[in-house]
C-alpha cells in the first residue's frame, strides 16, 4: 500500500513511537515560529526551560500582532522578546516587516520540513509541502529546547483536485468550499492532503491560502505537494536550493476521499459568524456593505494584492465603503511600490497600512455599530472584528475588491471587469527587517522585562480527591475568542495573565471571573468543539489563574485541548452528551482518587448537588496523563530533569 505525503514527512522526522492510528509519536521539529500575542508566554517558559541554544534548525520570533503601540506595553513586550531571542540564537523579525506567515513562506519555508507555531495558521507553510502544525506556546517553547514534539497519529483526509478555476473564483473559494463540505470540526483528528492534476493549476501563494485556513477545519494540518510550481516560486524568492520534489504515491490511501472539480468552485462567501457558514454570493444577493478589509495571513500575497490594484486601477471605492489594505510583506508593498501598483489603490481611495495582521484580530479598524463588513480574513467569529454587533462575511480578495467599487456584495462574473493574470515576479529580498543573533550568548545578554509582564501562572500537582464548583456552562463551539477576547483593549496585556484573567469570558457571562474567585476551585462544563480557534494559550491559562481544574465538554478542539493540559487542567468528554443537560452553575462535582482514575479511559465524577455520578471519557495518552498528574508539562519536564 503506497503512503500519503504527510505520513512520508512524518516517518522521516520520527523519533519515537509507532506511526499507526492510535498511537502517540514524537517528531523531530526542524523550525519553528512565534508571533508576539503568543510570543512573550512562549519566551518567558522557554527561559523557565533554562537550555543554553535552541535544538531547531532555524526559529524566528516575528512582531506581526501588537504593533499599534498607543502605550508602553507593546514595546514593552517586543523589548522582551527580541531579548530572548538574542540570547538563543533565535531570528527577531522587527515590526513592519510582516505577517509572519507570509514572511515564513518568502523566506524559510522549505518542503519535506516540519515547522511548529505558537499560531494556528502556522500549517500556511503546508502550501510549500511542509508539516507546518499550529500549537500552544508551550510545546513550541518546548520543541526550541528539545528539538521535538509529541501528538497523536492523525488520519489524512485526501482532497483530489481536477480542472481548472474559472474568472473571478480563486483559491480562498476552493478553502470555503471544502469547509462547507467538513464544517468547522471536520479536520479535527486529521491532515488535509490536496493531490490531483488541479493541484498543478494552483501557485504556492493559492495553495497557501487553502491551507491556511485549514485551521478553521480542526485539522492538524494541511499539505500540498512540493513540484514545478514550487521550485518557481523558491526560485523567485533567491531559494531554489531548497526545493525537494514531494508527492504522495499513486496508490497512496486515504482515510477519507473527497473529489472536487475546480471549474465547478462559484465565488463564495462565509456568513456571519463562522468560516463553515458558506454560500454562493450570487445566492446572498446584492446585500449593502459598509467596510472592506483585505489582508491577513489568508490573502496577502503579492499575486492577491496585485489583483485587487488592478481591478481597482482607474476606478474609485464607493463613496459609502471604507476601504483598508495591509500588504504581508514589507517585500509585497515594495514591490508594489516601485511597480505603481500601491499608487493605484490609493487613487482609487483605498487606505494603506502596516503590514501586519491588524484589523483580522481586532487590532483597529473596527467597523461601525451594526456594519457589514467583507474581509478576506479567515475568522468572523462574533466580535472578533472588534465590533460586536457587526456582520462580517469572509471573501476572496477579487470579490471583496469588486464589492467594493459598487458597494454591495458582488459577483465579479456580473460586471464588465476584466479580471488580469497575474505572474509572480522576482522579488529582491528586504532583509533590514530581520536581526540576526550573531555571538551572543545567554549569559552574555541580559532579559529585558517592562513592568507589564508578569509571570506565567503554574498549576500544582493533582490532588487525589478534586472537589469543585461549576462557575460556567456554554454551548457548542466556543471559541477562544469567546474565552479570551483578542482585540486592541486587551492584546497589550497579552503578558499580563493576572490582569487579562479579569475579562476571560466576557463576551458570554461577565460575571464569570467573580464566581470563580469566590469558589477557588472551579470547572467548566462545554458543548461540542470547545476551543475552536486561535493557538493562544492564554485560553488556558487566564482559567488557570482563576481556578479552574478541569472542564467536562462534549468535544474539544485539538489545540485547545492540548494546551488544557499542558497547564494542567483535565478535559474531560462526556461519554452520555444527555448528561450536559444535567449539570447546573452551582453544582459542586467531585472527583474521588484523581491520581488513578485519570490512569483509565473512564473516569467517575460524581455531582454531590444532585447525587449523580457521570462517566466521563479521559482518552489520554501516558504522557498526558504524567502532565495532568504533575500539574502541567513545565512542571513534568522539571521533574524529569531532576531525575
Amino acid at each position: 500500500m503506497g503512503k500519503t505525503l504527510a505520513y512520508k514527512i512524518l516517518e522521516n522526522h520520527l523519533v519515537s513511537g509507532e506511526l499507526s492510528k492510535g498511537n502517540e509519536i514524537t517528531i523531530k521539529i526542524d523550525q519553528t515560529l512565534t508571533q508576539d500575542s503568543t510570543g512573550t508566554m512562549v519566551y518567558l517558559q522557554l527561559e523557565e526551560l533554562d537550555v543554553e541554544k535552541i535544538k531547531t534548525e532555524i526559529s524566528v520570533a516575528y512582531i506581526d500582532h501588537n504593533t499599534l503601540q498607543t502605550g508602553f506595553e507593546n514595546a514593552d513586550d517586543h523589548a522582551f522578546i527580541k531579548s530572548v531571542a538574542n540570547r538563543h540564537g533565535i531570528l527577531f523579525s522587527k515590526p513592519g516587516n510582516g505577517i509572519c506567515h507570509q514572511l515564513h513562506l518568502e523566506n524559510y519555508g522549505i518542503p519535506g520540513k516540519t515547522l511548529l507555531g505558537s499560531d494556528s495558521h502556522t500549517p500556511t507553510g503546508g502550501g510549500l509541502g511542509m508539516i507546518a502544525i499550529g500549537a500552544g506556546g508551550l510545546d513550541v517553547a518546548v520543541a526550541m529546547a528539545k528539538g521535538t514534539y509529541s501528538l497523536g497519529v492523525p488520519d489524512v483526509i485526501g482532497i483530489k483536485l481536477t480542472g481548472k478555476l474559472p474568472a473571478w473564483s480563486s483559491a480562498k473559494d476552493v478553502i470555503l468550499h471544502v469547509l462547507k463540505l467538513l464544517t468547522v470540526k471536520g479536520g479535527v483528528g486529521n491532515i488535509v492532503e490536496y493531490f490531483g492534476e488541479g493541484v498543478k493549476t494552483l501557485s504556492v501563494t493559492d495553495r497557501a491560502t487553502i491551507t491556511n485556513m485549514g485551521a478553521e477545519l480542526g485539522a492538524t494540518t494541511s499539505v500540498f505537494p512540493s513540484d514545478e510550481n514550487t521550485r518557481q516560486y523558491l526560485k523567485l524568492r533567491g531559494r531554489e536550493d531548497d526545493f525537494v520534489a514531494l508527492s504522495a504515491d499513486a496508490d497512496a490511501i486515504y482515510d477519507k476521499l473527497i473529489e472536487i472539480d475546480l471549474s465547478e468552485i462559484n465565488p463564495l462567501a462565509a456568513m456571519p459568524h463562522s468560516p463553515d457558514n458558506v454560500d454562493s454570493v450570487a445566492n446572498i444577493g446584492n446585500i449593502k456593505i459598509d467596510q472592506v478589509a483585505i489582508g491577513s495571513c489568508t490573502n496577502s500575497s503579492y499575486t492577491d494584492l496585485m489583483k485587487v490594484a488592478a481591478i481597482l486601477k482607474g476606478r474609485k471605492v464607493h463613496p459609502e465603503v471604507s476601504l483598508v489594505i495591509s500588504p504581508g510583506s514589507s517585500s509585497i508593498m515594495a514591490q508594489m511600490a516601485e511597480n505603481g501598483a500601491m499608487a493605484d489603490l490609493i487613487k482609487a481611495g483605498a487606505r494603506v497600512i502596516e503590514n501586519s495582521c491588524g484589523p483580522c484580530i481586532g487590532m483597529g479598524q473596527s467597523p461601525k455599530s451594526g456594519a457589514v463588513s467583507l474581509r478576506t480574513f479567515n475568522r468572523n467569529f462574533k466580535g472578533r472584528s472588534g465590533t460586536n454587533d457587526a456582520s462580517v462575511f469572509l471573501v476572496s480578495p477579487e470579490t471583496a475588491a469588486v464589492s467594493a467599487i459598487y458597494g454591495v456584495l458582488t459577483d465579479g462574473n456580473t460586471t464588465d471587469i476584466e479580471l488580469p493574470h497575474i505572474e509572480i515576479v522576482k522579488a529582491p529580498p528586504v532583509d533590514s527587517f530581520i536581526i540576526m543573533p550573531s555571538g551572543a550568548t545567554k549569559s552574555s545578554i541580559p532579559v529585558e522585562m517592562g513592568p507589564n509582564i508578569k509571570p506565567f501562572p503554574k498549576n500544582t500537582a493533582l490532588p487525589d480527591k478534586v472537589t469543585v464548583e461549576v462557575t460556567l456552562k456554554t454551548g457548542d463551539n466556543i471559541t477562544t475568542d469567546d474565552i479570551m477576547p483578542s482585540d486592541s483593549r486587551l492584546l497589550p496585556y497579552r503578558s499580563n495573565v493576572p490582569h487579562l484573567s479579569n475579562y476571560c469570558f466576557e463576551k458570554i457571562d461577565n460575571e464569570f471571573p467573580a464566581r470563580c474567585n469566590k469558589a477557588g476551585a472551579c470547572a467548566i462544563i462545554g458543548g461540542d468543539n470547545y476551543g475552536q480557534g486561535s493557538s493562544r494559550e492564554h485560553a488556558a491559562l487566564a482559567p488557570l489563574h482563576l481556578g479552574i481544574k478541569f472542564v467536562i465538554a462534549k468535544s474539544f478542539a485539538r489545540i485547545h485541548r492540548s494546551n488544557l493540559i499542558n497547564s494542567g487542567i483535565m478535559p474531560l468528554v462526556f461519554e452520555n452528551a444527555d448528561d450536559y443537560n444535567d449539570i447546573e452553575l452551582g453544582n459542586t462535582l467531585v472527583i474521588e482518587n484523581a491520581v488513578e482514575q485519570i490512569k483509565n479511559p473512564i473516569i467517575k465524577v460524581k455531582n454531590e448537588t444532585t447525587g449523580k455520578t457521570y462517566n466521563a471519557v479521559t482518552s489520554f495518552s501516558e504522557f498526558e496523563t504524567s502532565m495532568i498528574e504533575k500539574g502541567g508539562k513545565i512542571n513534568y519536564i522539571k521533574s524529569q530533569t531532576e531525575v
